[in-house]
């Protein structure tokens, strides 16, 4: 079982969805989608916790409830001072807030990009996690995966909603190890595999590229798969 900190089972609420999206009837997918994606990383983060609590074979989560006045919260959890792992981490946020209206045109489609605004309402969740082992030998591990919504500006009638999912996941070793390169590269094309045979090269470009240091000329991380943004609009 995962242990407490600062909050208690009773104190965890089942969503940090606002009351306006916790609506009885769903109206609309991305009303659909808020929900599924928070129920869906919370699922995760129990599962990553248990399966990392079971290789250490003795540490325990810590775990932090926490909110927003505006709406929205998390759940923290910290593993740390193990037997395989000196720090681990996996967290869950779910929040609302407003996207600054340079960021909301530079997120739009590029014939919109004349469409002023004001500031816009925006929902994010995500989980994020840190690996980090106690033995030298073994990589750093990290992910984060997101979903980002905007509402309509207000102000700007007709503008389009925005919805779309990102994050990326990486492996750093202190010492190279083949066969470790090459089964979290095979992990990450078996999942895009799944949906789409494109996705592994192309996603793994955007990545190689994403961590390229120019003045150095070389990649910063050894090896990694990322999905740096995936838009849509409706």
């Amino acid at each position: 079982m995962i242990e407490k900190q600062a909050a208690h089972e009773s104190q965890k609420p089942q969503t940090f969805l606002r009351e306006s999206d916790k609506g009885s009837s769903v109206t609309s997918n991305s009303t659909c989608i808020r929900g599924r994606f928070e129920k869906m990383i919370r699922e995760v983060q129990d599962s990553v916790c248990c399966a990392l609590e079971q290789v250490d074979a003795g540490a325990k989560f810590k775990e932090d409830v926490w909110s927003r006045p505006g709406g929205g919260g998390g759940i923290s959890r910290v593993l740390q001072d193990g037997a395989v792992w000196e720090k681990a981490g996996v967290n869950v946020s779910v929040v609302y807030g407003v996207m600054p209206p340079e960021a909301y045109r530079a997120a739009r489609p590029t014939d919109h990009g004349d469409v002023m605004t004001g500031p816009v309402p925006c929902f994010a969740a995500g989980i994020s996690s840190v690996l980090h082992p106690k033995n030298p030998f073994a990589p750093t591990l990290h992910f984060n995966y997101r979903y980002f919504e905007t509402d309509a500006p207000k102000d700007t009638p007709g503008a389009p909603r925005q919805w779309w999912f990102g994050g990326g996941t990486d492996l750093t070793p202190s010492c190279l190890f083949e066969e470790d390169v090459k089964h979290f590269h095979s992990v990450q094309k078996t999942v895009c595999d799944k949906f789409d045979a494109s996705f592994y090269p192309r996603f793994r470009k955007w990545c190689d590229d994403y961590f390229y240091i120019k003045v150095r000329k070389l990649h910063f991380l050894t090896c990694s798969s990322c999905l740096l943004s995936v838009k849509c609009f409706c």
